[in-house]
């Protein structure tokens, strides 16, 4: 979702190119003209172009918190919802009690300026803001709109493809809208055109700036660290994955088409997607229909889970080497039961991770982590709770070919 403190760096407009109103539809005329004369250089910018119309309308603040909410219990049934919770107490992020929809309602509701809705292929702005933040906010979503008449942006992100690359995707989608619209806004202030592919230190220069939303927001700054993790990962991360795709070849290609990545690991080393020996993920399935829940946290998030277990940012480390990983969820509320398998690019990544287990001072106490195969791919088991149900067996395969 779209971060709006971005908004707070928009300086004075300048002059308007020539529009083509054609493409742009809305019952708001000042829209029609605003949104048409930034088309032709977010299509540029974007490396993209729309191909059919797109509605702009505003919508009041309560009107688009309510739309937001009702997707949110369209996508995150309220079962669904407490499995996830589980899933991060049982890790330590957070509680098993966690109200899970309640705190990413009260996210959403708290940052929500504008979005673009695939399923209505239109695009919506709050009607409180300020005139001079309504231009980027149209940068941003019109390249979303752009986006999905140019690759479905639903397909990109379905459920079945696993919170990996859910949220890989995802980086690639947000980090597209978020660099074009930074580099609009740069030339805005300085007055002239600027080409974020001559800075030398993209990332360097634009992390902080992103990080600092966390601060800005304090029901996102309240949620358990792996959760703010996941909201502002494709902002602050994928921007910079999309420059070096960018980098990459003549002509701004699409991070969406052949650059897509298949992981967060790939996302935030993009070397793993674009260089000569491209390094897809595991895709992990436990054929078990006892199980109550499934699914992986992924690179990122597991980097997240395992600087909290080491109490700074350094045990992120111990997350290279990562392959793949998939966690089975059984039991009902207050008797749940997790087993965590996570595999490895090698045996000295794992017995890395193994050597420095019993020295993570803030993992679970009830947590138990031990060394395993699957089909001679090094992996380790971490479990909580009871055995399961019944033998769990595993399916782990490169991405690209999908188990089951």
């Amino acid at each position: 979702m779209f971060i709006p403190l971005l908004v707070c760096l928009t300086a004075a407009a300048c002059a308007a190119p020539a529009s083509d109103t054609t493409l742009i539809v809305s019952d708001d005329p000042e829209l029609v003209a605003l949104a048409s004369s930034l088309l032709a250089d977010v299509s540029t910018r974007a490396g993209m172009e729309l191909r059919e119309p797109v509605r702009v309308a505003r919508r009041s603040r309560e009107d688009l918190e309510r739309f937001l909410i009702r997707k949110l219990e369209e996508d995150l049934p309220d079962e669904r919802a407490r499995q996830i919770a589980a899933v991060y107490g049982l890790l330590g992020q957070g509680t098993e009690d966690l109200d899970l929809k309640a705190l990413l309602a009260s996210v959403y509701s708290e940052q929500v300026v504008g979005f673009y809705e695939p399923d209505s292929t239109a695009l919506f702005l709050v009607d409180d803001q300020p005139p001079e933040a309504i231009e980027p906010i149209l940068v941003h979503e019109l390249v979303h709109a752009i986006q999905d008449q140019n690759r479905s942006l639903d397909s990109l992100t379905a459920e079945e493809l696993g919170n990996d690359a859910q949220i890989a995707a995802q980086a690639a989608i947000e980090g597209h809208a978020t660099l074009v619209m930074m580099e609009w806004m740069f030339g805005r202030m300085g007055g002239q055109d600027v080409d974020f592919e001559a800075l030398p230190d993209f990332r360097g220069m634009v992390g902080p700036l992103l990080e600092g939303v966390r601060n800005q927001y304090p029901m996102l700054a309240e949620a358990p660290r792996v959760l703010q993790e996941g909201l502002l990962y494709p902002y602050i991360e994928g921007a910079g994955f999309v420059m070096e795709v960018w980098r990459s070849a003549e002509g701004r290609p699409s991070p969406l088409e052949g650059h897509l990545p298949l992981s967060t690991e790939q996302v935030t080393d993009p070397s793993k997607v674009l260089g000569d020996r491209p390094d897809p993920p595991m895709r992990i399935r436990f054929d078990d229909e006892t199980l109550a829940y499934q699914n992986n946290l992924g690179h990122a998030e597991f980097g997240v889970v395992l600087s909290e277990w080491a109490g700074d940012d350094g045990g992120r480390a111990l997350a290279d080497g990562w392959a793949g990983d998939q966690y089975g969820l059984w039991g009902s509320p207050g008797e749940w039961a997790l087993r965590w398998l996570i595999l490895w690019d090698d045996p000295a990544s794992r017995d890395r991770f193994l050597d420095a287990w019993e020295g993570l001072p803030s993992k679970p106490s009830d947590l138990s982590a031990s060394g395993t195969e699957e089909d001679g791919v090094p992996g380790v088991v971490l479990e909580v709770g009871g055995p399961p149900p019944s033998t769990v067996s595993v399916e782990a395969v490169r991405s690209g070919q999908p188990p089951g």
